[in-house]
């Protein structure tokens, strides 16, 4: 039985790929847990500054292995288990000091869109859609669905498409703020892999708190999240690669950061 899961780093890249296309891609317990293996395993390896999550084939994901669904969903301990799993890796993913970045190509759907919401940053093929399909067949999205769509895109867009369960084309994705970039479905992979090597020429710790700030002050009152951003500069300027990256700056030069 092939890996759902194909994972290598290059170039300071940690590359997570779905490999099940086909079934779309679609989201099992296994393939959960491998995701999450794999960003653990990234975060362990200083020589990894970035995670790249991508899928083969002609779609990203269309969601959760229904199959698999369909199979626990009169337990409720196996379902919550199941859920809670998928929880954990997307939290994961968010939690993580690594920026993560998604590639999305053709279809991102259900759990798909779900996990794509978990990244940092997500680049779009022209030809990909996205969408939440969960009302069109009576079900409920498990996977922070309703609140990370809600806080990306703004409560009535999110509204809009949880509650129609329409699907979008890349453009209006992109004008929406569901994705940071839209580019042809022929340069999807160069392009997703030549912003994350970018990521990877950064300092570490540095792009680790900038993440952590702006994920943590979601959920704090503006003079709250700055007050946090106030202490924790005030920490991050006494770290080595703070020294690197001034004397860089000063010496008209790329710095070479090291710390991790």
């Amino acid at each position: 039985m092939s890996e759902p899961v194909k994972t290598w780093s290059e170039d300071g890249v940690g590359v997570i790929e779905l490999a099940r296309p086909d079934k779309f891609n679609c989201l099992s317990r296994a393939v959960h847990e491998a995701i999450d293996a794999a960003r653990r395993g990234f975060e362990a390896d200083p020589a990894v500054r970035a995670i790249l999550l991508r899928a083969q084939g002609k779609h990203f994901c269309t969601g959760a292995d229904l199959a698999e669904v369909k199979g626990i969903r009169t337990d409720a301990g196996k379902l919550a288990t199941f859920i809670d799993t998928g929880n954990a890796t997307l939290a994961g993913l968010e939690a993580s000091p690594l920026p993560v970045v998604c590639a999305v190509q053709g279809l991102c759907l259900a759990g798909g869109l779900e996990l794509m919401l978990a990244a940092d940053v997500c680049i779009a093929a022209d030809v990909a859609r996205f969408g939440d399909q969960h009302a069109q067949f009576g079900l409920v999205p498990g996977w922070g669905g309703s609140q990370r769509l809600t806080r990306l895109v703004g409560l009535r867009r999110a509204m809009d498409l949880l509650l129609t369960a329409r699907w979008i084309e890349a453009d209006e994705a992109l004008s929406i703020g569901l994705v940071n970039r839209v580019v042809p479905l022929a340069s999807l992979e160069e392009e997703a892999m030549t912003y994350a090597r970018t990521l990877a020429t950064r300092s570490r710790p540095a792009l680790a708190e900038m993440k952590r700030l702006a994920r943590q002050g979601l959920d704090c009152p503006l003079e709250g999240g700055i007050r946090m951003e106030r202490d924790a500069v005030i920490v991050h300027l006494q770290g080595d690669d703070v020294s690197e990256g001034l004397a860089a700056f000063e010496g008209r030069r790329t710095p070479r950061f090291t710390q991790h």
